[in-house]
C-alpha cells in the first residue's frame, strides 16, 4: 500500500471514528499528495512514487516545525499546540529519521571517500550526501554535520 492509498485509508477511518482534527490535517496532505501529482504529470497519468509523497510529507512537517517556533516565541501556546498534534499525525507517514550520531558517521565517510578538506568543499560534499540521504534526514541537520566536520 502507497502512503498515499494509506492516507486515504485513514481518511476513511478517521471519518468513521468521528476524529475531525485528524480528519482535517490527512485531508490536507491527501490535497497536497494531488498537487504534486498534477504538477508531475507529463502527458498521461502519473502516480506519485512514495519518494515524491515522502517528499510532500517532508515539506509539511517542516512547515509545521517553523509555525511550532513563531507560535512559541510569541507566546501563543495554544496554536502551538494545535501544530504538534498536525505534527504527529504527519510523521506517523514518514519513514524513521536518522540521528545526528548516524548522520555524522555517514558524513565522515563521505569526507574520507571525496578527500574534502575545508569548507570550500563543503558543496561537494553535500551533493554526494543529499542524494543518499534525501528522506532520510532533514537537510538542516545534514548541513550542520557537514560545516562542522570540515571546520573542525
Amino acid at each position: 500500500m502507497t502512503i498515499k492509498e494509506q492516507i486515504i485509508s485513514d481518511i476513511k477511518e478517521a471519518m468513521k471514528a468521528k476524529e475531525q482534527d485528524k480528519l482535517l490535517v490527512l485531508r490536507s496532505l491527501k490535497a497536497k499528495l494531488m498537487e504534486k501529482e498534477i504538477s508531475e504529470r507529463k502527458g498521461g497519468e502519473a502516480e506519485l512514487s512514495d519518494e515524491q509523497a515522502i517528499e510532500v510529507l517532508m515539506k509539511a512537517a517542516k512547515q509545521r516545525k517553523e509555525s511550532i517556533e513563531q507560535f512559541e516565541e510569541g507566546n501563543r501556546d495554544d496554536l502551538a499546540e494545535n501544530e504538534k498534534k498536525e505534527l504527529k499525525i504527519i510523521e506517523a507517514y514518514l519513514p524513521e529519521m536518522m540521528g545526528e550520531d548516524e548522520v555524522r558517521k555517514v558524513v565522515k565517510e563521505k569526507v574520507k571517500a571525496l578527500g574534502a578538506s575545508g569548507m570550500e568543499h563543503m558543496g561537494k560534499v553535500m551533493g554526494a550526501l543529499m542524494g543518499e540521504l534525501k528522506g532520510k534526514a532533514e537537510g538542516s541537520l545534514i548541513s550542520k554535520v557537514v560545516k562542522e566536520e570540515l571546520e573542525g
